[in-house]
């Protein structure tokens, strides 16, 4: 348990540095938002497209580890909409927040670096094949719900699918996580073998500072999500993100036979605290914003003890 909690840590130390230096007023808070963007923009594409480009996938298919993690997803995202719905009472548009709240992990900022330091290139070849279809997929089922949400309780109508489809796919496509996942690929099926010696030490220097600058400014960013309000519902959607979203990636992970490094980077990255995008969906549609914050950082405080127990049960 001890190694377990040496990898583990790590990356909520860093965090907690970040939080401090923005509380603290050592650097702003703004500065936080800088180095996330370099981070998004520059370092993460950076590393997504390194590691594409240099993968030897062996004939592997990404299916079985798509329906390991979206299972795990369907799940909690289902069981925390009818908590907040029928437990607490809140409407339709709440009860999606929750639910996405749930079942949104950080695995971009979070996510990667842990399972890059738990469980090697192949969990973050793992992570890389993730993220080729889940912002898109997460995004695009939580515009269509909001949208369908809205127009159940504020009345009037709402969006077509395939309007909200169009906005999003405008969107991924200048998302420079999509364009280093499709660079990668594209590099690896051309067969040109290894980067230039140059150009990989470039790259690999970049790709190198991703881990730390990301959760650096992650904590700095957390002073912006104060827990406040609905607190007992906060509490119940961070129980279910921490324990049964991880535990139900697992079951069906296990049930599709999914490698052992693939399932262990899967349940890593389900354990770890709530992504913002659920705070972006709920300040965008003006319900729940104040719960999606709260979840963050309810997660991103006893985050440490999840990911160090998940971590520990897949060693």
């Amino acid at each position: 348990m001890s190694a377990v909690f040496t990898n583990v840590a790590p990356v909520f130390i860093l965090i907690l540095i970040g939080w401090l230096v923005a509380r603290t007023g050592l650097m702003r808070s703004e500065a936080g938002d800088s180095i996330a963007e370099f981070v998004f923009k520059i370092a993460l594409p950076t590393l997504i497209f390194r590691t594409l480009a240099e993968a030897h996938f062996g004939g592997a298919s990404p299916f079985r580890l798509w329906i390991a993690y979206f299972g795990g997803v369907a799940v909690t995202w289902t069981i925390g909409h009818l908590i907040a719905k029928y437990l607490f009472k809140r409407d339709e548009k709440v009860g999606v927040i929750a639910g996405m709240s749930a079942a949104f992990a950080n695995n971009v900022f979070i996510g990667l670096p842990l399972v890059g330091r738990s469980v090697g290139d192949d969990g973050i070849l793992a992570i890389s094949i993730l993220l080729a279809i889940h912002l898109p997929l997460m995004m695009i089922i939580g515009t269509v719900l909001m949208e369908h949400a809205s127009a159940k309780v504020d009345g009037g109508g709402r969006r077509s699918i395939g309007a909200v489809l169009k906005q999003v796919g405008s969107n991924l496509s200048r998302n420079p996580l999509v364009i280093a996942l499709a660079l990668g690929v594209a590099f690896n099926l051309s067969g040109f073998g290894t980067l230039p010696t140059v150009l990989k030490s470039v790259v690999d220097q970049i790709a190198s500072i991703t881990a730390g600058a990301a959760l650096i400014s992650l904590g700095m960013t957390l002073t912006k999500y104060p827990v406040r309000g609905q607190l007992g519902l906060a509490s119940v959607m961070a129980v279910l993100k921490l324990i049964l979203f991880p535990a139900a990636v697992y079951a069906v992970a296990l049930l599709v036979d999914l490698p052992k490094t693939w399932t262990a980077a899967m349940v890593l990255t389900a354990s770890v605290p709530t992504g913002i995008n659920a705070w972006i969906i709920a300040t965008r549609f003006r319900s729940g914003s104040g719960l999606a914050a709260s979840v963050i950082s309810i997660t991103t405080l006893f985050g440490v003890l999840s990911v160090s127990f998940w971590a520990w049960l897949l060693s």
